[in-house]
């Protein structure tokens, strides 16, 4: 038996979809990985390019590189799904890479060494290079393992973000096998639903070292999400489901309301984007799939803010004038509030 078969099996998972750009690149950052007991499934959603003619070269040349081809297209989320399900039964952790992005050489030695050393962490990430910024930072270097339960009532207090994208993680293979199917499909972010699910039940581990690139790059659904803003109501949505399992009460109204007001700071601000009726009808639907009415004098008002700043400038002194008398006539309104619900309480 080699030193490689004695090393625990990781499942590597790339669904594409016309890939040829970049398919090679991600295919070359996996067999250039210092770890070597891993196998490597590329599932091409029907690709019109040659994506698949390039996965045969790799195939080829290595017989840990697999492929599954998709006998009709599917959609993104659904394809992951296909993805999730070529999930070896003897493998023990599982690797999302996607087509687009790659991995640094010392990636799955990293992270499998980690969750081998802690056999309760169930998710590992690490920090990222996401184009040319680098992101997942803010976990304190010493802190390499948290229960599931800290990082998700950090996550859902917008404290930390670090599960990222699939590609970011590191999953353990029974947690995977366990969902069927593994990501909800109605969901644009199903990978971070999924982890809120999953460290209900385990411990969550960080690798500071970036390990992860994420390619940003118009026509992906990450610059879709990006453009449209589709994290705001997606986190939204995350506390509604999650929220209530990993958060107090009050924890939870805080959170909420806070997000709330940063959703409507960004619909107010792309009023005068030019933002098509597409962007429009995405929001007002997702809030009232989440139970909120969409309200007009909310982004209008931040849109006249908005205007205000840009036309008498931050620093002119009619506008600094107007925002320190609205600053205290709204101090004074919420003092008024205050008196008149104690004197209430006082005569009940």
């Amino acid at each position: 038996m080699s030193n490689a078969d004695m090393l625990p099996l990781v499942t590597i998972v790339t669904p594409v979809y016309n890939g040829e750009p970049y398919l090679r690149e991600c295919v070359e950052s996996v067999l250039a990985q210092t770890y070597s007991n891993w196998e490597h499934f590329i599932i091409n959603n029907c690709s019109t390019d040659k994506t698949l003619e390039i996965a045969h070269e790799f195939a080829a040349r290595d017989p840990r590189i697999h492929i599954v081809d998709n006998p009709q297209f599917l959609r993104v989320i659904a394809n992951h799904n296909v993805a999730m399900r070529t999930v070896s039964p003897a493998s023990k952790y599982c690797k999302v890479v996607f087509a687009d992005d790659w991995l640094f050489p010392e990636c799955l030695e990293r992270m499998v060494s980690l969750c081998e050393q802690n056999p309760g962490v169930g998710i590992v990430s690490s920090y990222r290079l996401y184009g040319t910024e680098l992101s997942h930072g803010g976990l304190p270097y010493n802190i390499s393992i948290l229960s599931g339960r800290d990082i998700c009532r950090a996550a859902l207090m917008g404290k930390l973000k670090l599960f990222g994208t699939g590609t970011s993680l590191l999953i353990r293979s029974d947690l995977v096998r366990t969902r069927i199917p593994f990501y909800n499909e109605s969901n644009l972010h199903a990978d971070t639903e999924v982890c809120y699910d999953l460290l209900k039940t385990c411990d969550f581990g960080f690798v500071h070292q970036v390990l992860t690139f994420t390619r940003s790059q118009e026509g992906t659904l990450t610059t879709f999400s990006k453009n449209m803003g589709t994290f705001l109501p997606g986190f939204l949505g995350d506390l509604t489901k999650f929220g209530p399992y990993y958060l107090e009460p009050a924890e939870l109204k805080t959170a909420f309301d806070g997000h709330l007001k940063v959703y409507y700071k960004f619909l107010g601000r792309n009023v005068f984007q030019g933002k098509g009726s597409e962007f429009w009808t995405f929001h007002r639907q997702k809030l009232r799939e989440l139970g909120i009415p969409f309200s007009r004098a909310r982004v209008g008002h931040v849109a006249f803010r908005r205007a205000m700043d840009v036309a008498l400038g931050f620093n002119h002194w009619p506008y600094v004038l107007l925002r320190r008398l609205w600053l205290f006539a709204k101090e004074r309104i919420n003092k008024l509030r205050v008196n008149i619900r104690l004197v209430a309480k006082r005569r009940i």
